[in-house]
């Protein structure tokens, strides 16, 4: 609609000279923001200078004063010299406002008009222009230059509507590149209004915003949805972010965006309160990739952690686990029953191959020796507690040294409680400093760790024995093959999660401290070996040490299972939340289950619910394709309403031959077709076959498994066999209505003699 409207005003000599005339107002506008953020620049380099040169001075109130205000120096020029592709990207013209009242950004706070704003004859004067950006700029006597797009004077930017304008004439999206403006687009709030600004009636170019923003080709990075953000979508992105805030929508409206925008609001509201960080829980690495250079466009960077659900354990996070269980295993290790088999297995991996069976020491001149059975008694009162397994090392040791003193008969010895206390503390320090029952102790109650403990539920026999009553034997034996792969999967970081919190750990010893390079050149590291560490020192460590969240947003949250909300939970326990997710679109195959663990994560906190209902992704032809198996998977669910049509259907293909030259073709034809990424969406067990249909047709074509294309967007997707989707597991057919939901552009469907096609190649499946 947009690129049509471009080409019938490319004859229009008269609009075109308006839509330059603007492009040279906001260029103008721009040149000075730069000018001045190249001023702000100057002051944080003279900062960083000032900072050094008091370093110098060599005393610690300097150099803690130093490392603070290069901190806070490096942050900000960091900030100031990242332009991005859009730093400048609207502007909304206001008519008087209800009172003079201005806010800290500069701007007018009032939402609704004065009364006297709009004139008899419907003519009006712009009282007050705005320019919305990444971060606030303000001028040399502290007028706004840009307002940064998460404070409230930006908010009617976004929410205005021609039904609600408020105060609203023109709403504008700019388009630039750098430090040059391409192109306008407006929309006109109050169009039945003759509004004039500087003594020229306002203008407006181009054809609607939103309809160019959908237009642009997708790349293998997710662009921010700033510019274009809809009412629906800032009212969940401004809500309050006290308790749990529930968002729900279905495929196109944006969730993942909006997940990503809140966070950057959050933390621009109220960063005190949010620097215990903030925690975005994504399902896939794919989606963590495609999502993660999002918040630094948008001003914030640092305080927003984005984990793929198979890293949140991982001591390198972006490397965790990325391989898939089979269906039955997955439902198997995702169920709230492992927690049954985890605890057994805990206790139970104490005992080994290895585990002696005899303690035999030396006290009092003579030998004392513990037989099986005795130690067994032994280790069975120490499990008794409810503590950890590594956390009862204490007790266990304790009970020890008590069966041996009782053993001695050294216990009757002295009536005098005072000798005999002396006695016992003496017998105790001979036994802990003997060698043999420092090995003993090790071997027999080692330090356990999460997966040394699902290396031993690897065994079927062990695990059959601690899943007695609790997992079938098909599961058992299943689930012990998957464990002796190479590779742990998405599902195992949840119950190596489990296995920490059962098992427990000391505290790790503290890390040395690198040696600052100043404190060589000051001499000060021989006048204090040991300095305290600095408030940047301590913050770098507090993030990379960070295992709780100030707040939490869980993305795709309706695929989380019951194992993977208690380890998300764990993160956030004493958090306010952010739940995003469409139960439409589950590939879990029990969500009674898994709700059950997400209230039990989330507590009593109150919630607040909110639904995107506007699909911006799909045309209209796709979107309703897809609502076909929408009403097979989740009969009387509703679809979100597509806001465009392309006119372009979806294309049907039957594979006379070979599967892979068909879809091969058709990639390549998509390509030729589409400016941006094409998406080859397969079951799960035919991604690597798939990867090399594709090979040598270029970066811009991709194949992915079909639980990876949660959350992706492409220009033009092929969906290869829907029937081999929907029957890959008992959610198949939610994570068929998400394979047929990626495209933006075009979208064909390859049928095998499987998926049962008609004479126009339309599978059974999507019928309807």
């Amino acid at each position: 609609m947009a690129a049509q409207a471009q080409q019938e005003t490319a004859v229009d000599p008269v609009h075109d000279s308006v839509r330059d005339r603007e492009i040279n107002v906001e260029q103008e506008h721009l040149d000075r923001v730069y000018r001045r953020l190249e001023e702000k620049i100057h002051e944080a380099e003279f900062l960083m200078h000032d900072a050094a040169r008091r370093g110098q001075v060599g005393t610690p109130g300097a150099l803690a004063e130093r490392d603070a205000q290069v901190f806070r120096a490096g942050v900000h020029l960091n900030r100031l010299n990242n332009e991005f592709e859009d730093f400048l990207f609207g502007r909304i013209d206001l008519l008087q406002g209800k009172d003079g009242k201005k806010g800290p950004d500069g701007a007018y706070t009032a939402v609704e008009p004065a009364e006297g704003a709009v004139r008899p004859d419907n003519t009006a004067d712009i009282a007050e222009t705005l320019h919305i950006g990444r971060i606030g700029v303000l001028d040399e006597e502290y007028s706004p230059l840009v307002i940064d797009w998460r404070a409230p004077a930006a908010a009617p930017f976004y929410r205005s509507t021609p039904v609600d304008p408020g105060r609203v004439v023109r709403r504008r999206v700019i388009r630039s590149k750098g430090r040059r403006v391409l192109g306008v687009e407006d929309d006109l709030m109050r169009p039945e209004l003759t509004a004039s600004l500087d003594g020229h009636e306002l203008p407006a170019v181009g054809d609607g915003a939103l309809m160019a923003a959908l237009g642009q080709a997708r790349t293998h990075s997710m662009r921010d949805i700033v510019a274009s953000i809809q009412a629906e979508q800032d009212l969940v992105i401004r809500a309050p972010a006290a308790s749990v805030t529930y968002v729900e929508g279905g495929p196109g409206t944006g969730k993942t965006a909006v997940a990503l925008h809140r966070a950057a609001y959050l933390l621009y509201q109220d960063r005190r309160r949010y620097a215990g960080g903030i925690l975005i829980v994504s399902p896939t690495p794919l989606l963590v990739a495609y999502t993660e250079g999002v918040l630094p466009s948008l001003g914030e960077e640092g305080q927003v952690a984005i984990r793929a659900i198979g890293s949140l354990t991982d001591d390198a996070p972006g490397t965790g686990a990325t391989l898939y269980d089979a269906p039955a295993v997955a439902r198997a290790k995702g169920s709230y029953r492992m927690l049954k088999v985890l605890r057994k297995a805990a206790r139970g991996a104490l005992e080994h191959g290895g585990t002696p069976t005899r303690l035999r020491v030396v006290a009092f001149g003579r030998r004392i020796e513990l037989d099986a059975d005795e130690l067994a008694a032994v280790r069975r009162t120490a499990l008794g507690g409810t503590a950890p397994v590594n956390l009862l090392r204490p007790r266990a040791r304790k009970l020890l040294l008590d069966a041996l003193w009782e053993r001695s008969g050294a216990a009757g010895r002295h009536t005098d409680p005072e000798l005999a206390a002396e006695l016992r503390s003496s017998f105790d320090e001979d036994i802990t400093t003997e060698d043999d029952f420092l090995s003993f102790f090790d071997a027999w109650w080692p330090e356990l760790t999460p997966a040394a403990v699902l290396d031993a539920m690897a065994d079927e026999r062990r695990l059959g024995r601690w899943a007695r009553r609790v997992l079938n034997p098909g599961e058992v034996r299943r689930v012990a093959r998957s464990l002796r792969r190479d590779g742990r999967s998405v599902h195992d970081i949840a119950l190596l999660d489990e296995l920490q919190a059962v098992l427990g750990a000391p505290a790790r010893p503290r890390r040395k401290r690198e040696l600052d390079p100043l404190d060589q050149l000051t001499g000060l590291e021989e006048l204090m070996p040991v300095r305290e560490e600095s408030q940047r020192e301590r913050a770098e460590r507090l993030a990379q040490e960070r295992t709780e969240y100030a707040h939490v947003i869980v993305d795709e949250a309706q695929d989380l299972t019951p194992m993977q909300w208690r380890m998300v939970g764990r993160r956030g326990r004493h958090a306010t939340w952010t739940i995003v997710g469409d139960p439409a679109q589950s590939s879990w195959s029990d969500p009674d289950e898994a709700a059950q663990a997400r209230d039990e994560a989330l507590g009593s906190r109150p919630r607040r619910r909110f639904e995107l209902t506007v699909n911006y992704r799909n045309p209209a032809e796709i979107a309703g394709l897809a609502a076909k198996v929408l009403a097979l998977a989740m009969p009387g669910a509703e679809s979100p309403r597509a806001v465009r049509s392309t006119g372009v259907e979806p294309r049907f293909v039957v594979a006379e031959g070979a599967l892979g030259e068909t879809v091969r073709a058709e990639a390549a034809r998509l390509l030729e077709r589409v400016d941006g990424t094409v998406g080859v969406v397969v079951a799960m067990q035919r991604r690597e076959e798939a990867r090399r249909w594709l090979d040598g047709l270029g970066d811009r074509a991709v194949a992915l498994g079909s639980l990876e294309a949660k959350g992706l967007e492409y220009d033009a997707t092929i969906v290869v066999s829907p029937a081999e989707i929907a029957d890959e597991s008992p959610a198949g057919l939610r994570v068929l209505y998400v394979a047929l939901t990626r495209a933006t552009q075009q979208l064909t469907v390859v049928s095998t003699e499987r998926d049962e096609p008609d004479a126009a190649g339309v599978p059974d499946l999507l019928r309807g």
